[in-house]
């Protein structure tokens, strides 16, 4: 089975052809380059030969580095674009990125509070567009933005949801059970799907990151392997005491609850789905 990684950053020192955003410098970037090329080669000691791209906030709404990546290798990429969740018109952008190879949206909070982080106007368009053309709305949140999440699906229960980095429960060292049952919950809405990411960043941090293990097992009861997706979040993923291989270990052969069956849906079947469908 070759894999699909559902979430990894890209960028290059080629800051001629795709210049930083506004506060950005070269010398502020670690590592200095992660780029299309060097995550290919990293992704393919494993078996994986496919990624989903999350649009690096180093760029800000400027996607370029990312779909020339997507228009460079064929079938290799699909994108996860970032654009200003703000503007008059969100839409109009969004279908005009559908055919550039992306797929999905980030969206996060910004400054705004977590009970309103999903309220505007603007954020409602993108949602509806979402349902009308099948882009996901991919979101970096954290356990306190489930409530306005969970009413969003209400109110627009055909708009694909990815969840990045299991909500990020367990960034602060300890993952909290009332966290973990409030992602569960979100499982009632059939079209949110999760990515069970970035290991070495939450929990204790540490590979095999087997301590993540019961939570794990909690999302997959509650969601079932279907609407779950591994993924690294590369190429912090492969930064000091940790590798990429780890990663994928933990799903292949470190949480004795999953079948074959279950690994296949999180190593590629789902992201197939959710990003690289028709």
């Amino acid at each position: 089975m070759n894999f699909i990684d559902a979430h990894s950053h890209i960028w290059t020192q080629d800051t001629k052809s795709y210049p930083l955003a506004a506060g950005w410098r070269r010398l502020n970037i670690e590592p200095k380059s992660w780029t299309a090329e060097e995550l290919l080669k990293e992704a393919a000691t494993v078996g994986v030969d496919r990624v989903v791209l999350i649009q690096m906030s180093f760029y800000g709404f400027d996607n370029s580095y990312m779909l020339d990546s997507i228009r460079k290798f064929p079938g290799k990429f699909s994108g996860v674009a970032v654009i200003d969740q703000d503007s008059r018109r969100p839409d109009m952008e969004m279908r005009m990125l559908k055919g550039q190879g992306v797929r999905g949206f980030r969206i996060y909070s910004k400054n705004q509070m977590p009970d309103k982080w999903l309220s505007s106007d603007a954020m409602h368009a993108m949602w509806t567009c979402g349902a009308e053309e099948r882009l996901a709305m991919c979101c970096l949140m954290d356990p306190d933005e489930l409530p306005a999440l969970d009413r969003m699906c209400r109110d627009f229960p055909e708009t694909p949801v990815v969840i990045d980095h299991l909500c990020r429960i367990g960034v602060s060292g300890t993952v909290e059970p009332k966290d973990v049952k409030a992602l569960c919950d979100m499982a009632r809405h059939k079209n949110v799907t999760v990515k069970v990411s970035a290991f070495y960043a939450l929990g204790k941090k540490k590979s095999p990151y087997t301590d993540l293990g019961p939570m794990i097992k909690q999302v997959v009861d509650a969601f079932g392997p279907e609407r779950l997706m591994w993924a690294t979040d590369c190429p912090f993923q492969v930064a000091e005491g940790h590798n990429y291989k780890d990663s994928i270990e933990l799903i292949k052969n470190k949480l004795d609850f999953l079948s074959a069956a279950d690994k296949e849906w999180l190593l590629r079947k789902t992201a197939e789905r959710v990003f690289f469908g028709k």
